[in-house]
């Protein structure tokens, strides 16, 4: 990825790099918990627009961001209200692949945009109360709901249902509207396949190369099981290794896993990543109904000890989490310097 070009919005990147400096900054937490604990219908998610819809709605979270905004608002502010200084827009699956599920592809850049500008308000409320505490919004690349190294016939191993390009050109879409929308940084998250992730971030140079500009972007992938490694096969060190290229402000992990079972990865991550470490587990392992036990405090006094011992820069809540943890996550890190980075990046991201 191409480090030549001007940041988009210079004073805000610097104003990003003055508090990772000085601090630990944390990122907000489960988009979709929340969501379920409004128990919402599939009236809700159609609203008056999408009344006639041909298809069920209900679980496509993305489509809130335009048929109850309120809601996603709500869910901005309580997190930005429990500590966060970064909010992650609501576009997990707001790619063309991804929303194909719900015959809803020509929404897409709309999705990322309204997402994007929505979260940006709640940070600009939260900022104009306490303007000594910057807040950024994260905009978010998900996995999509294909995987372009692993096939999804056991019969048929050679088979695969999407492909580089047609990621990168969904990606591309996403990313211009999530910028456009007001996003300060980019993250691809919950990276099960790197594959997938080496498109978006195709994608990524290819708007700021269009744009003459860029973000930072932040990489999140995902250990899906106590074996160490991707679904598409990569310990740690491997997958840092294979998206270091692109010099992102972050590298780390989120989801599948609790913090217990996620620190020896963001340990491997801290001691060979030239940027920053990013962390946001799970509440904990799922039990038996899908659901997440541990609590605000457990899972605080967890991620506590991940900064104590200096091996965090973001940290944050994923699946099962709330502004409850996030509250209590942040009273934890407080206070506790970030993890140093190696000189040689920090010489090198003056540039």
């Amino acid at each position: 990825m191409s480090t030549a070009l001007p940041w988009s919005n210079p004073a805000r990147v610097a104003t990003l790099l003055d508090a990772l400096a000085r601090r630990i900054l944390v990122i907000d937490g489960a988009m979709g918990t929340m969501v379920q604990a409004h128990r919402l219908e599939e009236s809700d998610f159609r609203g008056a627009r999408f009344a006639g819809h041909d298809h069920d709605l209900k679980g496509n979270n993305d489509l809130l961001t335009l048929t109850r905004p309120d809601v996603i608002g709500d869910i901005h502010r309580a997190y930005l209200d429990a500590g966060a200084d970064l909010v992650e827009t609501n576009t997990f699956n707001s790619t063309s692949i991804s929303q194909a599920d719900y015959h809803l592809q020509p929404l897409v850049r709309e999705l990322n945009f309204e997402a994007a500008r929505l979260a940006r308000a709640a940070c600009a409320e939260a900022e104009a109360a306490d303007p000594a505490r910057p807040r950024f919004v994260i905009g978010v690349l998900g996995p999509t709901s294909r995987t372009a190294s692993i096939s999804p016939n056991v019969n048929d191993p050679g088979f695969r249902n999407t492909s580089f390009d047609e990621l990168r050109l969904a990606y591309r879409e996403a990313v211009a509207a999530l910028i456009e929308g007001g996003a300060d940084i980019l993250m691809v998250e919950t990276i099960f396949d790197t594959l997938n992730a080496k498109a978006a971030l195709f994608a990524i140079d290819e708007v700021f190369q269009a744009r003459g500009a860029r973000l930072p972007v932040m990489i999140s992938g995902t250990i899906t099981d106590r074996s160490g490694r991707t679904l598409s096969g990569q310990t740690a060190e491997a997958f840092y290794i294979s998206v270091a290229h692109a010099r992102p402000l972050a590298v780390g992990f989120n989801c599948a896993l609790g913090a217990t079972e996620l620190r020896e990865h963001v340990e491997v991550l801290s001691r060979i990543a030239g940027c920053h470490v990013s962390a946001h587990p799970n509440a904990g392992l799922p039990n038996a109904f899908a659901e997440y036990d541990e609590t605000p405090g457990h899972m605080a006094g967890l991620i506590g000890e991940f900064a104590r011992s200096g091996l965090v820069n973001f940290v944050g809540g994923c699946c099962g989490t709330t502004p409850a943890h996030i509250a209590a996550i942040a009273e934890a890190v407080a206070g506790v310097a970030p993890r140093a980075l190696p000189l040689a990046a920090v010489e090198g991201r003056a540039a």
